[in-house]
């Protein structure tokens, strides 16, 4: 089953218009890939194709408890979360630029 959802992932990949019109990838480029890896159990290249897709499901995982129990200092470790989940992104993108 889970092979099924990999296969056709693997097979409907959205292109990168960012980069198809600009020639440079953009923030983003790489997320599909690292999540079908992580699907896999490819820990390892999923983090190296995008280093932010963990910590950015544990964001929306968080934020979906959060919305549903209420913790109570859900909304600050939700701000610390997105800030070092878009520090990520940034120098990922920044390292990706100058290699």
């Amino acid at each position: 089953m889970l092979g099924n959802i990999i296969e056709w992932l693997e097979s409907h990949l959205l292109s990168c218009s960012y980069k198809k019109y600009l020639g440079i990838e953009c923030p983003g480029c790489g997320m599909q890939r690292a999540f079908i890896e992580l699907l896999k159990g490819n820990l390892y290249e999923s983090i190296i194709l995008y280093p932010a897709l963990i910590p950015t499901i544990f964001l929306m995982f968080y934020l979906i408890l959060h919305l549903v129990f209420k913790f109570r200092n859900g909304a600050n470790v939700l701000k610390i979360a997105f800030i070092i989940n878009v520090s990520i992104m940034v120098l990922n993108y920044i390292y990706k630029l100058l290699t």
